[in-house]
């Protein structure tokens, strides 16, 4: 079977285990891996990285640079093995999570669009490896990914030498899906030339020069992905308020009838929030976005979507199934592209995007939080948000009003942390309504999101604190701020943000 993926006959010859191919691995390496959120990354050679790692006396201390966040298989063993010494640009897993918070692990959260960019221009220093999974090797030594593309060209690209995992859980319907373009650097940069979410630009493998092919190995472990919550009651009502939303921009003629190419986050609230439009009475609807997740595949067989494009499939373990299942019907509908690509500003501004992301916390005038529990613990990182609501034709953010049981309001004063700025935010959406701050001023701003966003709870005690800072302090944005993270800090203190 791995031999059969394998097309270049000359690459035959480098077939190896997995335990040889992490012996070219050496301390204070910088490692560039295939994945995004988590699907497509390499699992037998980090797992046995790992365990040389355990049983070495000196330390690795790598650098690792993925597209996103990849399974427990890199993240967690590694980890755990005291392996990595630095990690960009994104993380989900518990076990990283805790090494950067404790500071064993150090720690960049950046931008999804600019680390193909850094990896291109060397600012992270030079790749030595670069290990990627694929469903197969074309003739002239080409590596077809499988489930996702991420940072994979731009790992190939540079690293001195590839490592490649053929994984043979990973269905070879996927031969087809991608869409390998790679931007020139400065100064002969040119025009992307895609026009539509469905326009196919480049070539369905990464090109790779088979000299730099150091070691082949066979993989049988599937992609671990994370399950998704229950679409809830709450985000059934943050969907419907967004596609109340949609409906009243069409009437107003600031939308096309099937609206324009929608982005949607990770995690269960953007997926429920996509799902809503299964019922909905928009059709022939396009995707420009990272990731596929389950409710884009309810889209599709619903009839509703035309083209999803992104960087990763990234389903619920049951959504997995139903992907591979039904791969060869997918892929009549779904485009993977380079990261690089899927998260342009330049093509998010060009085509329009209606940008959906997920917060944290979002303040009274705008600005949102989506990265900072507290204002100093790091839950995941920044992702492509940032990516697509600077550019986006309409940005919206979505939260539930409340989180530990009504004890925290995600409305609040002053955000602990700045993610994304008020000049960049204009849609803001909770299970309470929505708040549209396009063309607002910034005490017109607070007085929509206090009013339609946030829990009636909390309402009193924002609309007092926004009044008597108007009266006591004045200004273009007025706070009281020896009292504007005081919410925060009586959480810390009692356990909820409530006033007793």
């Amino acid at each position: 079977m791995l031999k059969e993926r394998i097309r270049c006959e000359e690459l035959k010859k480098k077939v190896t285990t997995a335990e040889e191919a992490a012996k070219l691995v050496k301390p204070g390496m910088t490692l560039v891996t295939s994945g995004f959120t988590p699907a497509g990354y390499p699992k037998a050679v980090p797992l046995a990285l790992a365990k040389m790692a355990e049983a070495s006396e000196e330390k690795y201390d790598l650098t690792l640079i993925t597209g996103a966040s990849v399974g427990d298989e890199l993240d967690g063993a590694l980890t755990r093995a005291g392996a990595i010494a630095r990690r960009f640009p994104y993380q989900t897993n518990k076990d990283m999570r805790k090494a950067l918070n404790a500071g064993t692990v150090a720690y960049q959260d950046m931008h999804l669009s600019h680390v193909p960019r850094y990896i291109d221009y060397g600012f992270f220093g030079n790749i030595d490896i670069a290990i990627v999974e694929a469903i197969a090797i074309t003739e002239d030594g080409g590596i077809i990914p499988t489930t996702s593309v991420g940072v994979s060209p731009q790992g190939i690209a540079n690293a001195d030498i590839v490592i490649v995992e053929i994984n043979s859980t990973q269905p070879m319907e996927l031969e087809g899906c991608h869409d390998i373009y790679s931007v020139k650097k400065p100064p002969f940069s040119e025009p992307i030339p895609l026009k539509d979410p469905g326009d196919r630009i480049g070539t369905t493998y990464i090109p790779c020069d088979p000299a730099k092919i150091a070691a082949i190995v066979e993989c049988d472990i599937p992609d671990n992905v994370r399950p998704l919550g229950a679409i809830d009651e709450d985000s059934k009502k943050i969907s419907a308020n967004i596609i109340e939303f949609f409906k009243k921009e069409v009437a107003e003629g600031r939308l096309p009838e099937n609206l324009l190419p929608l982005q949607s986050g990770v995690g269960s609230v953007a997926n429920a929030v996509l799902g809503g439009l299964v019922d909905s009475d928009f059709k022939d609807l396009t995707c420009y976005t990272e990731v596929i997740q389950d409710s884009m595949f309810d889209l599709i067989d619903a009839g509703k979507v035309r083209v999803a494009s992104g960087t990763s499939f990234t389903p619920s373990d049951t959504g997995l199934v139903k992907l591979k299942e039904n791969m060869k019907h997918y892929a009549k509908y779904c485009i993977l592209r380079p990261m690089e690509i899927s998260n342009n500003p330049i093509l998010t501004r060009q085509l329009g995007v209606i940008a959906m992301n997920t917060a944290i916390e979002v303040d009274m005038y705008g600005h949102v939080n989506s990265t900072m529990i507290m204002g100093n613990r790091m839950m995941n990182g920044l992702g492509g948000s940032g990516d697509f609501t600077r550019n986006a034709y309409i940005s919206i953010y979505t939260t539930v009003s409340t989180a530990k049981g009504g004890d925290i309001s995600s409305i609040v004063p002053m955000v602990s942390h700045v993610d994304h700025t008020e000049h960049d935010v204009q849609v803001i959406v909770t299970e309470q309504g929505t708040a549209d701050l396009r063309g607002l001023t910034a005490r017109e701003r607070a007085r929509a999101i206090i009013n339609n966003c946030a829990h009636p709870d909390y309402r009193p005690a924002l609309l007092d604190y926004l009044e008597r800072a108007e009266k006591e302090v004045g200004g273009h944005e007025p706070h009281i701020i020896g009292e504007s993270l005081s919410w925060h800090d009586r959480f810390v203190k009692t356990g909820s943000m409530k006033i007793k």
